[in-house]
């Protein structure tokens, strides 16, 4: 069955709780995607089969990239600047905060191009147009199970056991990146159907994300650097909390134990959360506004 008679099926033959046919931008929005997770599904394993299809390794490319990018930010980072010799177990500190950031660059690109992307599907056929920026959220994070194996397997490999702290750090981190990116993404995917260089902005975006977090430094340099002020305007970056808590995670139980993390690390995660919800909030709202134009815009 293809995606567009799965969703055809699916509205022609609607459940007992199913309101049947509404308006584009009157739907129930993410709550709706949910109910409809059987055309979730179909979107997830079509989007996964399109990236990897007439590829030789197919998802095994999935542990490439990561690879691939750990090696030149090791080699430049670690051995030309000299910063394996200055962080503890290096490799860990640093691959722990790429596989988040690369999950983070990796969703909003994704979901910025996912409407765009299935215009099809968005002219001819009704379906919750939200579908297809969580997919891309999805897609992401299959992306994302391999660089998580890979970073546990070497942090088991220096000592790493398994704690409350430890997964709870990663979780809270997990979320706070996740949530922020579909909120972002709801809004980038929705203005790319009418401007289209929406997609040059948050290519610069993922840019500045890259090197805006403490991946090849640690916080400590910028603390010791900045004023006061401006560390404060730092860390109050999600994407930096973020890497933070995943090297809490997963970095910081394999060294010594005397690296100091930002005072009130968890709480200030929690309350960047709550505002990323947030703005989830208001990407949903802003998708649902624009989307009643997007098949005549497509």
């Amino acid at each position: 069955m293809t995606l567009a008679s799965g969703a055809a099926a699916g509205l022609d033959d609607p459940g007992p709780d199913d309101p049947g046919l509404v308006e584009p931008g009157r739907g129930g929005g993410l709550r709706e995607v949910f109910r409809r997770r059987h055309l979730l599904k179909l979107i997830v394993r079509r989007e996964l089969r399109a990236r990897y299809q007439g590829s030789l390794l197919g998802l095994g490319w999935s542990y490439v990239r990561p690879a691939a990018h750990f090696s030149v930010f090791y080699f430049v980072a670690g051995v030309f600047l000299g910063m394996s010799e200055f962080i503890q177990h290096f490799p860990i500190f640093m691959f722990s905060a790429l596989v988040l950031v690369s999950f983070f660059n990796e969703t909003l690109i994704n979901t910025t191009h996912s409407v765009l992307g299935n215009a099809p599907l968005v002219r001819k056929v009704y379906l919750p147009r939200e579908l297809f920026p969580v997919a891309s959220l999805l897609v992401s994070c299959v992306h994302l199970l391999p660089g998580l194996g890979i970073v546990l397997t070497v942090a088991v490999l220096w000592g790493w056991t398994p704690s409350a702290a430890a997964l709870g750090s990663a979780l809270l981190g997990f979320a706070l990146v996740a949530v922020l990116g579909m909120g972002l993404g709801l809004i980038c995917s929705a203005l790319h159907v009418f401007y289209r260089d929406t997609d040059k902005a948050v290519d610069i975006t993922t840019l500045f994300v890259t090197w805006s977090v403490p991946m090849i430094y640690p916080w400590t340099m910028v603390r010791d650097t900045l004023p006061g002020w401006a560390l404060d305007l730092y860390l109050a970056n999600p994407m930096a909390v973020g890497v933070l808590l995943f090297e809490r995670a997963f970095w910081w139980p394999t060294t010594d134990g005397t690296f100091e993390f930002p005072a009130h690390l968890t709480r200030d995660a929690l309350i960047l959360l709550a505002l990323a919800v947030l703005l989830l909030g208001v990407g949903q709202l802003v998708f649902s506004r624009l989307q009643r134009r997007f098949a005549e815009e497509l």
